[in-house]
C-alpha cells in the first residue's frame, strides 16, 4: 500500500499528462454518477453552493465502489474528490480546510488568493504540525489532528494516513493537493512572489469569471485584455514549473488550452438526455 499513488490527479501530473476534472454538486446520486465518470478528479463546489460537510461526507461514501476495489486490489479512488471551500484568501481561514480534509477529500481549492501571506496560510492549513527540526517544516502546519474519518475513507490506518496526508509536490509521497485560484489583478501582480516563496502549491487555477469582472469585461473570455491577463498567469506558472489550470474547458478550446500549457482542465459535466435529446434533434428543436 505504501508505494501506491492514491490521488489520480497527482498521478497524471507525475506522468507529464494533463488531469481532467469537473465541478460537482453535493448530492448522493451525482456522487454515484461521477464516481464512474471519465475524469481524473472532481471538485465538490462549496464556494457558491451551500457549505455542507455532512453532505460532503455522504457524497464521498457514495463514491466508493467495492467492486472496483476488489477488482483492482487498490483503495485508490478511480475519480479523486477535491473540495472548493467558501472562504476567500483574505479571510485567512483555516477551519473550512480542516473540515473538508477530515471528511476525506484529497485536496482543497482556495478562491481569491492574492498575496504570499494568503498562499502560505492556505498551504499551512492543509498540513499537520511537526517538530521544528523536521524536514520540509515550512509552511508550518496548523491543521488540527482529527484523522479518524479521513483515514477510514482512504482505507488506511491512521499511521499510514499521516504519512500520506501531506501536500504534493513539497512532500513527494503526499496525496493532498492545494489549489489556489488566481482571479484578480492583485493576484497576478503577486503571483511570482507567491510561487517563489510558498512551497507546497499543487496548482494554480485561473478564475476567469472574477478576473474578467475586475477588468471590465464580464465573462468575455476572448477579450484581448482578459486573454493577456491569463497569459501572464500561465507564463508565471511555467516559469516556476507549477501546474496551471483552467475551469472553462470546452470542446472548442481544449486543444488550444493544452497547447498553451494548461494541465488541470475543468469542463462542465456532460449531460445526456438519451431518447428525448435524439427525438428533439430529429424534430428540429
Amino acid at each position: 500500500m505504501s508505494n501506491t499513488r492514491l490521488n489520480s490527479i497527482i498521478r497524471a501530473f507525475e506522468s507529464g499528462k494533463p488531469a481532467f476534472a469537473a465541478f460537482s454538486k453535493l448530492d448522493k446520486q451525482t456522487a454515484i454518477e461521477m464516481s464512474d465518470a471519465p475524469y481524473d478528479g472532481i471538485v465538490y463546489e462549496m464556494e457558491h453552493n451551500p457549505y455542507d460537510v455532512a453532505a460532503l461526507g455522504d457524497a464521498l461514501q457514495y463514491m466508493l465502489n467495492r467492486k472496483k476495489i476488489a477488482e483492482t486490489g487498490s483503495v485508490a479512488p478511480g475519480v479523486t474528490p477535491l473540495a472548493r471551500i467558501p472562504a476567500n484568501g483574505a479571510e485567512m481561514n483555516q477551519s473550512f480546510a480542516k473540515q473538508v480534509l477530515d471528511r476525506g477529500v484529497y485536496g482543497v481549492i482556495w478562491p481569491h488568493v492574492a498575496t504570499v501571506e494568503q498562499a502560505y496560510n492556505a498551504v499551512a492549513s492543509c498540513r499537520y504540525a511537526r517538530p521544528k527540526n523536521a524536514s520540509l517544516y515550512e509552511p508550518k502546519g496548523v491543521r488540527g489532528d482529527g484523522p479518524a474519518n479521513a483515514s477510514r475513507y482512504w482505507g488506511l490506518s491512521m499511521d499510514e494516513y499521516y504519512k500520506k496526508a501531506d501536500v504534493w509536490p513539497l512532500a513527494p509521497e503526499g496525496e493532498l493537493l492545494v489549489g489556489l485560484m488566481c482571479e484578480s489583478t492583485q493576484a497576478i501582480e503577486n503571483l511570482d512572489d507567491i510561487l517563489k516563496n510558498v512551497p507546497g502549491i499543487g496548482f494554480i487555477l485561473i478564475g476567469e469569471g472574477d478576473l474578467s469582472q475586475e477588468l471590465g469585461f464580464p465573462r468575455q473570455y476572448e477579450h484581448p485584455e482578459v486573454v493577456d491577463a491569463m497569459r501572464r498567469i500561465v507564463d508565471t506558472c511555467h516559469k516556476h514549473k507549477v501546474v496551471v489550470g483552467n475551469p472553462h474547458v470546452t470542446g472548442k478550446n481544449h486543444r488550444r488550452l493544452q497547447e498553451e500549457g494548461y494541465r488541470f482542465l475543468m469542463s462542465a459535466p456532460q449531460r445526456s438526455y438519451g431518447v428525448v435529446g435524439l427525438g428533439r434533434e430529429m424534430a428540429g428543436y
